[in-house]
Order: structure tokens, then C-alpha cells, then sequence
């Protein structure tokens, strides 16, 4: 026993060694790494050469040791209006270890394991003072999508914005401190950081945002990361009939892993899923979540609720149009609602998903499909474009 609890030291001094000795090598200095660049709208991503500066005041550079593809990168770099985006770094799901911290960090220190966040949360203004909402305003007023003013990334000499302020398919970053969640050091980086949007995305969407009770009846419509996390939030919140919905089959498989009871494709069907899900429950579901960003699916979703008390939350992104529904189907006392995040505060839900999965309350493993190089971005951009992935998992080398 002895002899374990020594090699056990010996293993932690040595770590803390190696990430004192990469600190000090590194430390205030340009780091030169690589990064999957987003030249041009519409095009494959570059693998480039880019410099990462030293951290400013307040803020944080990180080491990312493992980071996933999600839809919203596809989005913005295939579907949105905003063309004024590029040159940029996409990426925003992911974890690392910090390598450096600059002047006025106290929270932070040399390998700490992190997630970086995309919605941060500074934890002084009154939104984030307030339990009703999960912005940051000090957030909101810096944030800008076509800017590079916080952007500590360049490539042969050109600033590149780092996407939504995280630009995570870069193997350095540099984020502001109060954009990044300190997890615990027992947390595997490429599981966790499934956590940093898709999965507390749509979990939080359930438990959160929806309040998902027990007993309910619960449609979720679509079956990607964040919809299957929806569904594994309304069945950890004891949904007793979960309707899974997808127009790939495929998917209903894995939909069960997380805890779905019925499925529904609605290519089976001539009538409207809205109808479809009113017989199938007797006249409307409790709560419905709509997972893919489609105002149609959105209207749907709502329609698909119980007079009275039926909650729909919309989950998924979009921006290209606008949702409607005719204004009885809320003056029937349904409650149309959004959310982002899944209403998860970063710095203080984080660390507690982090902590679920590690006592084995919330699954992370099962959402994982690919395991890939950031090397291979453009292979796993192709396998989510024709939905043959959930996760697909980069790090900057093989394991």
C-alpha cells in the first residue's frame, strides 16, 4: 500500500514538474502551433502554421488537447449570412490544459484542465448576478462575431478571428478569463469536452430551460448531439414516454442508448408529425424540443404540445428565418420558449457536468462516433454534413 501511495507522488510530482518546466519554456512567449484555417466561406478548411500570442491582462492561453466538430461550425461556415467572418478559426467544443495566464489572473494556473467557453460569464454584471438568464452582459457588450480585437491568432501576418472568441481548432488559444471553466483534474480532456455546447446544450434545454417533470411525455425532434442530449436530460428528469423524431432511422438506435421510448420518422408519415404525436399521446406531448434549427420543425414541435400547459423550447440555431405560428396555438395556454446553452451558467454548470459524468450520472462516451486528427477537420466535416457522425473527436496528434 506503501509502495502505491508513492508511486502514486512520484506520478503527480513528475506531471507538475513537466507542466511547470512547459510553462516556463513557453511563458510570455509567441507559440507557433497548428490550426484548421477558414480562408473563404463555403471552402475546406487549411491546415496552417499560426502564431498564438502571450495572454494580456485577464486572460488565459490554453493548450487544447482535444476539441469536437459541431453543427455550428458547419453553419457559419456553410449556411449563415454572415460572410464577414472570414479569415476565422472555427471550433468552440473543446478542453486543454492552461499553459500560461497573464497579469490580473488569480482563478488560473499553469495546468489547471479547462473548458473554454463560449457564452462567459464574468459573475459581476446583473445578468450574471441573476438566476433568470445565462448571459453576461460585460459578455454581450464585447462580443462581436467580425471582430479581431480580443484575437491573440495570426497566419503570415494577417489577425484571424477566433470563432464566437474561442477558435478551439487551433492547438494554442488565448481566452479571457472569465471564458474559461476549471474542471476537475481527474476529468478525461477528449470525453469533456463534448460538454463545452452540444451536450449541456441540449441536456440543459430538458432540465433547465423546459423543467421536464416526472411522468411527463416528452418529443424531441432531431437526433444529433444535442437532441440525443435532450433526450438524456428528460430521462434524467423522469419523463416517463420519450419520443424520439428523425427523418434518418439510423439514429433510433443510439436515441434508445440515451433513453428514448418510441420513435417516429416522418417520412412514414402523409399528415402533418404535429397530428401524428397528438394521436399517438392522446392529445399532445408535455414538452417538446426542437433540435435542429428548422422554424418548420419549430412550429411543428410547438403544435405537437398539449393545450393548457404544453412547454415547447427551441434549441437549435438559425438565423435565415423567421417562425410564426397563428396566435391560438399560445392563447391556448401553450408556452413557446428558447434557450442557449441549455441555460447553463459556464463557470459554475461545467465543472458540475464534469462532475455527473465522473459519477457516472451523465453519459459522454456514447455521443462519441469518430475518433480523428485535426488533420482529418474537412474527413469529419464531410461525415456530419452527411450524418454519418454524432461527435467526432480531434486532437493535434494521435494518441
Amino acid at each position: 500500500m506503501r509502495h502505491l501511495w508513492q508511486q502514486n507522488l512520484k506520478s503527480i510530482l513528475l506531471s507538475c514538474f513537466s507542466h511547470l518546466v512547459a510553462e516556463m519554456a513557453t511563458a510570455g512567449k509567441v507559440i507557433k502551433c497548428k490550426a484548421a484555417v477558414a480562408w473563404e466561406f463555403s471552402k475546406p478548411l487549411v491546415i496552417e502554421e499560426v502564431e498564438v500570442a502571450p495572454p494580456q491582462a485577464n486572460e488565459v492561453r490554453i493548450k487544447i488537447v482535444a476539441t469536437s466538430l459541431c453543427h455550428s461550425d458547419l453553419y457559419f461556415l456553410y449556411e449563415s449570412l454572415d460572410k464577414l467572418l472570414f479569415p476565422t478559426v472555427f471550433g468552440h467544443e473543446a478542453a486543454g490544459i492552461v499553459e500560461s495566464v497573464g497579469p490580473g489572473v488569480t482563478e488560473f494556473q499553469p495546468g489547471d484542465k479547462v473548458v473554454p467557453l463560449f457564452l462567459p460569464q464574468c459573475g459581476e454584471c446583473r445578468f450574471c448576478k441573476s438566476p433568470k438568464t445565462n448571459r453576461c452582459e460585460v459578455a454581450m457588450k464585447r462580443r462581436g462575431q467580425k471582430s479581431t480585437e480580443h484575437c491573440r491568432l495570426t497566419c503570415n501576418g494577417q489577425k484571424l478571428q477566433q470563432f464566437i472568441e474561442t477558435g478551439t481548432f487551433s492547438e494554442y488559444i488565448v481566452m479571457n478569463q472569465m471564458a474559461v471553466a476549471k474542471i476537475d483534474s481527474a476529468a478525461p480532456l477528449d470525453k469533456v469536452c463534448l460538454l463545452g455546447c452540444g451536450v449541456c446544450t441540449g441536456y440543459g434545454a430538458a432540465v433547465n430551460t423546459a423543467k421536464v417533470e416526472p411522468g411527463s411525455t416528452c418529443a424531441v425532434f432531431g437526433l444529433g448531439a444535442v437532441g440525443l442530449a435532450a433526450v438524456m436530460g428528460c430521462e434524467a428528469a423522469g419523463a416517463k414516454r420519450i419520443i424520439a423524431i428523425d427523418i434518418n432511422p439510423d439514429k433510433f438506435e443510439k436515441a434508445k442508448v440515451f433513453g428514448a421510448t418510441d420513435f417516429v420518422n416522418p417520412k412514414d408519415h402523409n399528415k402533418p408529425i404535429s397530428q401524428v404525436l397528438m394521436e399517438m399521446t392522446g392529445g399532445g406531448v408535455d414538452y417538446s424540443l426542437e433540435c435542429i434549427g428548422n422554424v418548420e420543425c419549430m412550429r411543428s414541435a410547438l403544435e405537437s404540445c398539449v393545450p393548457g400547459w404544453g412547454v415547447s423550447v427551441i434549441v437549435g440555431w438559425t438565423d435565415l428565418h423567421d417562425v410564426a405560428t397563428r396566435p391560438i396555438n399560445l392563447m391556448l395556454g401553450r408556452t413557446w420558449t428558447g434557450c442557449l446553452f441549455g441555460g447553463f451558467k459556464g463557470k459554475d454548470g461545467i465543472p458540475r457536468m464534469v462532475k455527473a459524468y465522473l459519477d457516472k450520472k451523465v453519459k459522454l462516451d456514447e455521443f462519441i462516433t469518430h475518433n480523428m486528427t485535426l488533420d482529418q477537420v474537412n474527413d469529419a466535416i464531410e461525415l456530419l454534413k452527411k450524418g454519418k457522425s454524432i461527435r467526432t473527436v480531434m486532437r493535434f496528434s494521435p494518441q
